[in-house]
């Protein structure tokens, strides 16, 4: 029942980030405008904003002018429900504390999860990453490795590394954008990297790129493959670099642990 209560508070969570996607595009207040259709802009009631269930018992239609509704909607409530789960339930990537400093990274992992859901739809819709998003990340990220470092832990090398990856992952991008002149990839990226090492800390960053780059590969041949894109078509790469992000945050660990057992 707990669980179920945490995917329910995840999908509303999730429900609430639609609106802060669509509103950051058209630079609309996410806090008090009430949402409304895209299409007939009629308000929207409680009974057509019920997560998940709305879209399904309205059949993804709009109520009011039968307009098809966005897959986005339920896609991006249940996946961050199922992201909200995967931060509740026990396992190696919560610290070794007391309650107190595990409700409080909790809330913090669930916060930065909610900045990556942002940048994966919001690059993925348009071709572009909101640096608004990554910067205020950036500075939680910042504070809470600093203060974690120097009150809880009273070990700064965790800070430190931190740093580190920051910067490593982000000259790599940069290099990247410089040699290409912003062909190849965006100085979001670079931002987004800057985030990617703060967060998750060396080794983990590169097991995130390394699986950011494999994703990526993958889908993008698949897509050329299927003749949905060409060789030189413009592809999103901020959602391969927030898969990686969440694949070394939930299982990185075990991962690099499997591949050092290798040798």
């Amino acid at each position: 029942m707990f669980y179920f209560i945490i995917f329910i508070f995840g999908t509303a969570i999730g429900s609430f980030l639609n609106c802060v996607i669509c509103r950051l595009r058209e630079k609309k207040d996410f806090l008090l405008t009430r949402s409304a259709c895209p299409t007939c802009n009629h308000k929207l009631g409680f009974r057509d904003l019920i997560p998940v269930l709305s879209f399904i018992f309205l059949k993804a239609k709009c109520r009011y002018c039968q307009k098809k509704i966005s897959w986005q909607y339920p896609l991006v409530e249940i996946a961050t429900g199922l992201l909200f789960l995967l931060i509740f339930v026990p396992s190696g990537h919560l610290p070794q504390g007391d309650n107190f400093q595990n409700i409080i990274h909790t809330f913090y992992l669930m916060l930065l999860a909610c900045f990556l859901i942002i940048i994966f739809v919001y690059d993925l819709k348009y071709y572009l990453i909101p640096s608004k998003i990554v910067y205020f990340g950036v500075g939680i990220i910042f504070f809470y490795n600093m203060f974690n470092s120097y009150f809880i832990v009273h070990n700064s090398s965790f800070f430190i590394n931190s740093l580190i990856s920051a910067f490593l992952g982000s000259i790599f991008f940069l290099i990247i954008f410089l040699i290409s002149r912003g062909q190849w990839m965006g100085f979001g990226d670079v931002e987004l990297a800057f985030f990617m090492g703060l967060f998750l800390g060396f080794p983990k960053i590169l097991l995130a790129l390394f699986l950011s780059f494999l994703i990526g590969a993958i889908i993008g041949l698949g897509l050329i493959a299927l003749k949905k894109k060409e060789l030189k078509s413009e592809v999103p790469f901020a959602p391969f670099l927030v898969l990686g992000t969440f694949i070394a945050l939930f299982w990185g660990q075990e991962i690099i642990g499997w591949y050092l057992g290798k040798f």
